[in-house]
């Protein structure tokens, strides 16, 4: 698969998974007959990855995160090289998903660039639940730590890819049924970098935690996955749920 594909994979798989998933927020606000709650952005954020993954099986990594590309590179399952042309992608793929987002939703009477209406991550008084610094690093890298190390043992073998949709999808939904209350659902760099660059101010201010916390969990999975785990079973270098080649 050539490079440009997998980039253009990539940046369209991270748009369609910003622009889906915080569209429960976005769009569904003050609906009469309908929340837009924490389950239904869980599982809007759940399923959309699920489906990213599936339509891709043999297109791409099926990243969709700089926190998983960065696991798969320190587990030595993905070229070092590829790593910023990747993460570029994913962040300008979330950003332009953010921004026809932001489109759409400016249509509604009422609408404002703020965290409940976009969906941007923020910690103190801009966690829903007004959770601290210290608690929101703690849950991103933790978190992601779980997910990017699911990432990479579905990865692990042909046998695992094939159940590699239903996994990711159902464990970031349930991720984010944890995540939402504590910081909007972040676990994904590029994911909150877009409704960040609309919401800006606060939220660009504290974008550095929704990086820092996800690549140190991301990191932490690809060392346990390189030097703790068992090496049996393994794909090539360049892999994700569903290969690379």
């Amino acid at each position: 698969m050539k490079l440009g594909t997998r980039l253009a994979v990539e940046g369209a798989g991270s748009a369609w998974l910003v622009f889906a998933g915080c569209a429960g927020a976005a769009i569904n606000v003050n609906m009469p007959a309908q929340s837009s709650g924490t389950i239904e952005i869980a599982a809007a954020f759940g399923l959309a990855l699920g489906l990213a993954v599936f339509v891709t099986a043999q297109s791409a990594s099926a990243h969709f995160n700089p926190a998983v590309t960065i696991g798969h590179t320190v587990a030595g399952r993905f070229p070092v090289r590829g790593v910023a042309l990747h993460i570029a992608a994913q962040t300008l793929g979330a950003a332009i998903g953010a921004a026809l987002l932001a489109w759409v939703a400016s249509s509604r009477s009422g609408f404002a660039f703020v965290m409940p209406d976009l969906g941007a991550n923020g910690y103190g008084e801009h966690s829903p639940l007004d959770y601290r610094l210290a608690a929101v690093f703690a849950m991103e890298s933790g978190l992601s730590f779980l997910f990017v190390s699911l990432h990479l043992h579905v990865s692990a073998s042909a046998r695992r890819r094939r159940s590699a949709p239903v996994a990711l999808g159902a464990c970031f939904a349930v991720i984010y049924l944890i995540a939402i209350p504590v910081s909007n659902g972040g676990i994904n760099p590029a994911r909150s970098t877009g409704p960040a660059l609309f919401v800006g101010g606060w939220a660009l201010d504290q974008l550095w935690l929704f990086w820092a916390a996800p690549m140190a969990g991301g990191f932490a999975a690809g060392l346990c996955q390189r030097f703790a785990l068992p090496r049996r079973a393994t794909v090539p270098l360049v892999a994700g749920p569903h290969g690379d080649a």
